[in-house]
């Protein structure tokens, strides 16, 4: 994955779309028309190995929710189906059949388009739905992988510190002032190719509720839940900044409802910018307090799917 392939000089948020005929904030064209990685083109070899440089400690951590854990969801997705089988004495099988949107997973760029049928690099919600092409299928980010520096803001101990009251399973838009703010406490400085990792406390928060207040909260509509807040501010920043993935613990990275714009659509379909769901990040989080640091290296590998929409990510981060 090399940025060096862009066909002209990298534009600000404030110049997007490259060309007047293209969706709004879009950056098609920018790698190429052909073009499948958006922003994991900032993932170079070289930031690659810088990333590297983070490993001090050798301590791993799995940031994949367990993928039962989404254990209702209202009937909008299905749950996952786990079945084992013998095929021999004494030797097992097992089937497991699931839904990549019901557990931690990356958005991928046939996820989510315009308004008007069309995504990253002009594909379209036609050719999604005719699945002739692998064309944007999650096998272009398996090739290589998604391997960088992971940011974690960890808005969870954030707001203990500083006595903010939020439920992590209602709705609640994380202030980018607040992000730089914690940031800028834990000593960091975001650089370009950065994958950022948003604490929110909601998957530890619904795996822990009863049915009832599952239940309770996927039928609210619309569907509620924490996350960066949606904007022109964040979009232009993260663009700006040169972002290579967003990931979050939430059920999107953007808090829902979105308070100014669907943050989806832009970075998805016009940025060509993976969006990560429901990570794991408690265990990691504790353990980059313990350690005064809040940067580690971050790999994941997308399942290896022919046009596939979404994937479990596979995620390790090393500190």
């Amino acid at each position: 994955m090399t940025s060096d392939k862009m066909t002209k000089q990298y534009p600000k948020f404030t110049e997007l779309p490259l060309d007047p005929s293209h969706p709004p904030h879009s950056a098609w064209g920018l790698w190429g028309t052909d073009d499948e990685l958006g922003t994991l083109n900032h993932l170079t070899p070289e930031r690659t190995v810088e990333a590297a440089k983070e490993v001090k400690t050798g301590l791993r951590f799995g940031l994949n929710w367990a993928l039962e854990q989404m254990d209702y969801t209202g009937g909008f997705r299905d749950t996952i189906k786990h079945e084992i089988f013998e095929i021999g004495k004494h030797m097992f099988d097992d089937k497991i059949t699931f839904n990549t949107q019901t557990s931690t997973q990356w958005d991928g760029l046939r996820h989510w388009g315009f308004d008007n049928g069309t995504f990253y690099n002009g594909f379209t919600a036609k050719e999604v739905q005719e699945n002739t092409t692998s064309r944007l299928g999650i096998q272009a980010w398996a090739k290589q992988g998604i391997v960088g520096r992971g940011v974690l803001l960890d808005f969870v101990s954030f707001a203990e510190r500083n006595g903010i009251k939020y439920d992590p399973l209602e709705y609640y838009a994380v202030p980018l002032k607040v992000a730089k703010q914690i940031a800028a406490e834990c000593k960091f400085e975001f650089q370009p190719g950065d994958i950022i990792c948003l604490r929110t406390g909601f998957t530890t928060a619904f795996e822990a509720a009863t049915l009832e207040r599952k239940k309770e909260i996927m039928s609210k509509s619309p569907f509620q839940y924490p996350g960066f807040e949606s904007s022109f501010e964040v979009l232009g920043w993260l663009w700006d900044t040169k972002i290579a993935a967003v990931a979050g613990d939430c059920p999107g990275f953007e808090a829902w409802p979105p308070s100014e714009h669907i943050m989806h659509q832009i970075l998805l379909a016009g940025f060509g910018m993976p969006i990560g769901e429901m990570f794991a990040f408690d265990e990691l989080a504790k353990e980059c307090e313990r350690q005064q640091r809040w940067t580690f290296f971050l790999t994941s590998e997308p399942l290896n799917v022919q046009g596939g929409i979404a994937s479990p990510p596979n995620a390790l981060a090393i500190l």
